[in-house]
């Protein structure tokens, strides 16, 4: 039976601390007896020993607090969190009105309070690293390493918030076609060649195969160890290591100009370098450490989990998407546990690996691929919703379109609206796919029908469809329906004279990391419908032909954004290829 949707992140979670135990003990004991031992004297005696065995249960409990931190700060999207000027402001009105804080000021307060204490805790833990690594004698000694390895990880938590490295980046989603299988051979192929030109091992590699702005890649197994997965991160962590260790010395050298005298190194020339010598090792393993736990973090944690019984047992036989579904159903939203449901859901409906799980979807009393689709569809509909509160204000006559053109893009009110429903881009996209995917095997493996009876095919194409025209208007694109009469050969659209219609502009600028998350969104979107049309396209052809095109693939309500004749004539640009 599948364990619960808590005790997976609890598991991985205790998995991430016995493998990051491992890591940092192997580069304590490595760095002590082949580099450290050229620049220090070993002196043999019980209290040394004792010595010895303290600094390196020290420098373990610090790296695993500073795992424990980054584990505890973590997340599978990018949260808002308050500036300095918000929280000063927010304790201001706390403290003179006495009036309660609203939830979305709490919500991005306690982020802000993680941040400070991960970085807190990162300056606590290079303190006691750099101190275990470096030396243990005299007070002096125990205080310059000290400051400087609080300093020094105090730098390295600031600069992980501020890259947004506690953002888990999930893998590109592995599909096994028979034209990856080709591709696959073909890379292998060359990879052997280069291989006993050089005088190596075969080594088996993977091709990537780019579909306009989505990159799928293509594997030759579906699993890799993960010992594969910590090889592969080994190289950009000791890279990474060397960059970041080399940035902090030249800070800290900096820094101890303007130092008092007992945090400035004393003695000889040669005891002087020595020092730094000491420092630059310690501070380099230190970092090495800390890569590797954010490595090893986002190994174990982005791994796919199979929330599925085991092949063959009774459980498989008689309900064997009930784990699945009860993760995407009853997980807390967003949290890791949810996010690797959808994972799983979308590898189970684009992959031919699990076939016996999508098989069980299309059930007789297609129950259970209602609420598959329900689970896929419930995120691009709240996309959908958020978007359009969003460009709700955004409503202005064309006469007044000038205006707001000479306007600023900063001037725009709209970026704190429009920037966190985009955060969850990665969940949306995993939706967007499986419920196209499982659309268009429902073509072939539905044998009873449940995708066509439960009228499931209009609600995801009309959520789709409506999704895709929110993120056009967001990157702003006119979203105003176009009359048949006006539309030319190849699909030119005639300039139309001014009727004082109203539509969606926006000021949005043409750049950063929310457009480009927006660019990507549509292309998913766009290439999920797409899927559908070209399974689908007889049908739809015949059904056009017939006046049923409508009723078939589109609902009759009000969609979440735009209008019925707007869906309709999206949906006629698909079917005819020419949507862009």
């Amino acid at each position: 039976m599948s364990p619960p949707p808590e005790l997976v992140s609890k598991n991985r979670f205790l998995g991430f601390l016995i493998w990051q135990t491992f890591t940092s003990t192997t580069i304590y004991f490595l760095t002590k007896l082949f580099l450290l031992a050229f620049f220090t004297t070993p002196k043999f005696s019980p209290s040394q020993l004792c010595f010895s065995l303290l600094k390196f249960f020290t420098f373990t409990f610090s790296n695993l607090l500073f795992s424990s931190s980054l584990s505890i700060l973590s997340s599978p999207q990018s949260l808002p969190y308050a500036s300095p000027l918000q929280l000063a402001a927010g304790l201001v009105r706390f403290a003179f009105v006495s009036s309660p804080a609203e939830p979305e000021f709490r919500r991005r307060a306690l982020v802000s309070a993680r941040f400070v204490v991960f970085v807190v805790v990162a300056g606590i833990s290079g303190a006691l690293s750099v101190v275990c690594l470096c030396g243990f004698d005299g007070f002096e000694l125990i205080a310059r390493l000290g400051f400087r390895g609080f300093v020094f990880g105090v730098l390295y938590g600031l600069f992980d918030i501020y890259k947004k490295r506690w953002v888990l980046e999930f893998p590109i989603i592995q599909v096994n076609f028979y034209a990856g299988f080709v591709v696959n051979v073909m890379f292998c192929l060359q990879n052997c060649i280069l291989d006993a030109f050089i005088g190596l091992l075969l080594k088996v590699d993977c091709g990537v195969l780019m579909m306009r702005k989505t990159y799928v890649r293509i594997w030759a197994l579906e699993h890799r160890p993960l010992f594969y997965s910590f090889k592969m991160g080994l190289p950009l962590a000791i890279k990474r290591a060397l960059k970041l260790s080399n940035v902090a010395y030249l800070f800290l050298s900096v820094l101890q100009v303007f130092l008092p005298e007992q945090f400035k190194s004393g003695g000889t020339m040669g005891q002087f370098i020595t020092e730094q010598i000491i420092l630059y090792i310690g501070s380099f393993s230190v970092v090495f450490c800390w890569e590797l736990s954010h490595h090893l973090h986002q190994v174990l944690h982005t791994k796919r989990f199979l929330f599925a019984p085991p092949k063959g047992s009774a459980a498989a036989e008689t309900n064997p998407s009930e784990p699945l579904l009860a993760a995407l159903e009853e997980s807390i939203p967003d949290s890791l546990p949810q996010y690797l449901a959808y994972l799983d859901l979308c590898m189970v409906c684009e992959n031919n690996v699990d076939t016996w799980r999508r098989a069980a979807f299309f059930e007789e009393t297609g129950e259970t691929y209602k609420r598959v689709v329900a689970a896929c569809l419930r995120p691009l509909e709240q996309l959908a919703s958020n978007l359009s509160e969003g460009l709700e204000g955004c409503f202005v006559d064309k006469a007044h379109q000038l205006s707001n053109q000479l306007q600023s893009p900063t001037d725009s009110q709209l970026d704190s609206r429009h920037c966190e429903p985009l955060n969850n881009f990665q969940k949306y996209a995993w939706c967007a796919r499986a419920v196209a995917s499982l659309t268009a095997w429902s073509h072939e493996e539905d044998r009873f029908g449940v995708a066509q009876l439960t009228g499931s095919n209009a609600a995801v194409t009309s959520t789709l469809i409506s999704s895709l025209l929110a993120v056009e208007a967001f990157m702003g694109k006119k979203t105003s329906l176009q009359p048949q009469h006006l539309m030319g050969p190849a699909a030119i659209k005639w300039n139309t004279p001014n009727t004082g219609r109203r539509d969606v502009v926006t000021t949005k600028k043409q750049g950063g990391p929310q457009h480009a998350k927006a660019y990507a969104m549509a292309d998913v979107l766009r290439t999920s419908v797409y899927s559908i049309v070209s399974t689908f396209h007889d049908e739809m052809f015949t059904s056009n032909k017939a006046g049923l095109f409508e009723k078939d693939w589109v609902i009759k309500s009000k969609p979440l954004f735009g209008t019925y004749e707007l869906l309709v004539q999206k949906l006629h640009h698909f079917l005819d290829f020419r949507a862009n």
